[in-house]
């Protein structure tokens, strides 16, 4: 499998797949997600999973970014349902991680789409002031230089609790990430689908999404260092195997990975 890009997408397809993934990455990351989140996409593509990752570049605006990584997707799931699919219908299902999550659900809630399911990782809505260096430092002193996102934090709960569409969710949390919000989204959602909704909360911090593969080689002599990298090697694989493991086991409860 190798990695294409199509109008303005990174397009990852193996040989037989099963359905299409639409990923959205974090604020800062999020200009080359194929790269950024390369272990965990390609790891899903092995299991079958036509990933379509659409990059972006933050601004104040999240509406108009929602409406272009939208727009964006759907030129390439046309050009998967014609080149890959043959027509055939193939499940759509969104992940996000950070601020990708409210694209998702922005794009859930504005814009009339068919999506299966969507899986939000470590949720994140902070205000500007939180978000972007400097900004509540030059608030403090010039409150005429206030800014917020479009939507705001407050606008955007109000939009997920009255018009959000995506009936199937799962939320990852991280047990040692001081900046999610999967909280408030988890009750949001229970309110509107219940039965529909599930939390899972995993060992990890906010970057485990962005791990990648650590390729510590041992020499012909095992010394301390090598320990201690094995160590990590093995830490890093284990909270990426469970995050990849919970994604796969709610996208085919019963599918069993290769």
């Amino acid at each position: 499998m190798d990695w294409q890009e199509v109008s303005g997408n990174w397009i990852l397809v193996p040989s037989r797949p099963t359905a299409i993934v639409h990923f959205l990455g974090g604020a800062f990351v999020a200009a080359a997600p194929q790269v950024t989140y390369r272990w965990l996409l390609e790891n899903l593509a092995r299991q079958g999973y036509a990933i379509v990752a659409t990059p972006f570049v933050n601004t104040m605006d999240h509406t108009a970014i929602a409406r272009q990584v939208l727009q964006n997707f759907i030129v390439a799931q046309d050009y998967l349902q014609t080149n890959v699919f043959k027509k055939r219908y193939q499940p759509v299902y969104g992940i996000g991680h950070s601020m990708g999550c409210k694209l998702h659900l922005l794009i859930g809630s504005l814009y009339p789409q068919e999506r299966a399911g969507n899986i939000l990782i470590s949720f994140n809505n902070f205000p500007a002031r939180r978000s972007i260096p400097l900004v509540e430092q030059f608030t403090q002193f010039s409150p005429a230089f206030a800014v917020e996102f479009v939507p705001s934090p407050e606008e955007t709960n109000q939009l997920i609790e009255r018009q959000y569409q995506v009936r199937r969710n799962l939320l990852i949390k991280f047990n040692n990430d001081d900046i999610d919000q999967t909280k408030d989204l988890t009750e949001a959602l229970l309110n509107r689908f219940p039965d529909m909704t599930a939390l899972k909360i995993l060992k990890g911090s906010h970057l485990t999404p962005l791990g990648q593969e650590v390729g510590w080689q041992t020499g012909s002599i095992f010394t301390p260092l090598d320990a201690i990298g094995q160590l990590f090697k093995q830490e890093v694989y284990r909270d990426l195997n469970q995050l990849r493991d919970a994604i796969l086991l709610w996208l085919n409860p019963l599918s069993v990975r290769k």
